[in-house]
């Protein structure tokens, strides 16, 4: 799950991480208050979306300087700014050309900056640690330091049984060049950083850029925070944070039905049940020239009501031309599967190709089933001949 920049924010200055001052706001009035409560000179206005390079972004049909991230110095400045985001579409990198809605701004105080600095913590599978990643090529995109200059990222693992300890934060302090002060308000920040990581659940932290201030302070002017959503149910509180305006809204359905749903950019629909078994099914269907539109994972204990929503969320996407069933019957039972498909087929209305592998518990009563529904359904032997047939009915509906 991910949240909104203010709110990583607040969460990390609960654990003594230093942030700026600042507020959020949904209309120009609540925008223009915000910044009268900071004070001056200078005001940040900024919008908030869940994607990267929202400085560098720009509004549709907006002729207007600035992307979706601003530094003003009047209050009338604050309102025209606040003016030209809400409401207004948002195209950054990340978003692609359909860009998203910005529907809150935060308005934060400006800051004197002397350096900008990376700071993230994250779970390298690799390793199986948590890592530290640290650069002095900050508030750029860390992607583009990598592949240009991997010698200027810095990683410290932490061993599980110790947790982060005193040495590893000056190591990065020293790493990336702070002196004096800075270092122990550095460390300060990165233990408390990988605290708040720690204690929530945290699947990334990142800090783009941390910055050091003309002062000597550290400060974690920008704020990244996503969570395991397997832990969610520990942050009753994080969970709340949760905004849906940002989602796919086809995936919060499959959500509520207790489906894995990813919409994907192909058009061959699947439903598997298991999700190792899903990805091959998308990794087959590759090889052999088709392109899947969904991860779509039933589960194990996949009943007729929940095949039938999976059927009607595949459908909603109107690049589907043609839907792949691969399920392994071990705990469901294959003639459970087809009667699910059978009834989520009529229900819906399917005009789409429709091909099924059934494997497993009961397979040959569920190919039975299959067979005498009546319906236009390709029954496929093993996962290449169903590949292979998805992709041919696809290509000749098209």
């Amino acid at each position: 799950m991910n949240i909104h920049e203010y709110q990583a924010k607040d969460l990390l200055a609960k654990y003594g991480v230093a942030v700026p001052r600042g507020g959020v706001a949904y209309t120009t009035d609540e925008a223009v208050k915000v910044a009268d409560d900071l004070g001056g000179p200078v005001w940040v206005v900024k919008s908030q979306i869940h994607a990267g390079g929202r400085g560098a972004g720009r509004f549709q049909e907006d002729e207007s300087e600035g992307g979706g991230v601003r530094v003003v110095k009047s209050i009338d400045a604050v309102r025209d700014s606040a003016s030209a985001m809400l409401n207004k579409i948002l195209v950054t990198k990340q978003t692609g050309e359909e860009g998203k809605k910005v529907k809150r701004i935060y308005i934060e105080e400006g800051c004197d900056i002397a350096r900008e600095l990376y700071l993230g913590i994250l779970i390298d599978r690799a390793t199986a640690r948590v890592t530290i990643m640290a650069s002095t090529e900050g508030g750029m995109d860390i992607e583009d330091v990598a592949e240009a200059t991997p010698e200027k990222i810095m990683r410290v693992d932490i061993d599980p049984t110790t947790g982060i300890q005193p040495f590893h934060a000056r190591q990065i302090a020293f790493g990336l060049g702070l002196e004096g002060g800075q270092i122990k308000a550095g460390s300060r920040f990165l233990i408390a950083m990988y605290q708040a990581f720690n204690d929530l659940d945290a699947s990334i932290v990142e800090i783009n850029p941390m910055v050091v201030t003309g002062a000597g302070d550290i400060i974690a002017l920008d704020a990244k925070m996503n969570f395991d959503d397997n832990a969610l149910f520990r942050h009753k509180d994080i969970a709340a944070l949760r905004d849906e305006d940002e989602e796919d809204p086809t995936e919060l359905e499959a959500a509520k039905h207790d489906l894995n749903y990813i919409t994907l950019d192909g058009n061959i629909g699947c439903m598997v049940n298991g999700a190792g078994l899903a990805m091959a099914t998308m990794d087959i269907i590759k090889l052999y020239g088709g392109a899947p539109a969904n991860f779509l994972d039933v589960g194990g204990g996949a009943t007729k009501e929940r095949v039938t929503t999976a059927f009607k969320l595949i459908l909603s996407d109107p690049n589907v031309e043609s839907i792949l069933v691969n399920i392994f019957g071990g705990i469901m039972r294959c003639d459970v599967i087809a009667e699910g498909v059978v009834a989520a087929a009529r229900e819906v209305s399917l005009n789409v190709p429709l091909v099924v592998r059934l494997a497993g518990t009961n397979v040959d009563l569920g190919k039975q089933i299959l067979k005498e529904s009546g319906l236009p359904i390709v029954s496929a032997d093993d996962l290449a001949d169903a590949a292979k047939k998805v992709v041919k009915v696809t290509l000749e509906a098209a």
